[in-house]
């Protein structure tokens, strides 16, 4: 799996792989999405989780649940008043990316923004970073809203962006080529996990 697909929805889609097969093994490795891509094509893995849709002709790719983009903030922040909240709004602060969580629309939404804005945002290597900058009080964070929700016991309160939608996706991937039997179930189980949202 890429980093940052980690989500409550892939932990329900393991336990249930575990509680109806669990004489088949997982091997749940966390690599960059281009090993993945190349991991696939060279039979590496059998399928893999990624937040970055393959437009390669040998990979069969599946959008499985989708999670929306909100601004983490702290519990004193200025902008509490603020039900929602758009990019424009978050311009004199500075802005916490972690770059896993990939979401198209909104990195490009902020790349367009004049030269000094697009200095304030900041890009971390974890969503554990993201969250101690932004409960210690040093700017606002943008990330799914589930991860916010999980961390509100940090000191985080989220709101959520109007001008998107800015939407990170889940993707299976898998080769074209006849997949194995136990990787079509743990497919349509994914499937089932991502239809119970």
């Amino acid at each position: 799996m890429a980093p940052g697909v980690t989500s409550s929805r892939l932990s329900d889609l393991l336990a249930l792989q575990r509680a109806e097969e669990p004489e088949v093994t997982i091997a749940l490795l966390e690599v960059r999405g281009d090993e993945i891509l190349g991991g696939l094509k060279d039979g590496h893995y059998d399928a893999a989780m990624s937040l970055q849709g393959a437009t390669d002709s040998a990979l069969h790719t599946q959008p499985l649940w989708i999670e929306h983009m909100a601004v983490a903030m702290p519990l004193r922040s200025s902008l509490m008043d603020h039900a929602k909240l758009a990019i424009a709004e978050l311009l004199d602060h500075p802005v916490f990316r972690w770059q896993a969580e990939s979401c198209p629309l909104l990195d490009q939404r902020l790349s367009s923004l004049p030269a000094v804005s697009r200095q304030s945002t900041q890009y971390v290597a974890s969503f554990e970073m993201l969250a101690l900058k932004v409960a210690a009080g040093y700017g606002v964070g943008i990330c799914t809203q589930s991860r916010i929700e999980r961390a509100h016991g940090w000191g985080l309160i989220m709101r959520s962006l109007v001008d998107g939608p800015y939407e990170v996706v889940t993707y299976l991937q898998r080769p074209y080529v006849q997949a194995t039997p136990a990787t079509e179930r743990f497919e349509r189980r994914a499937l089932q996990v991502a239809a119970t949202i």
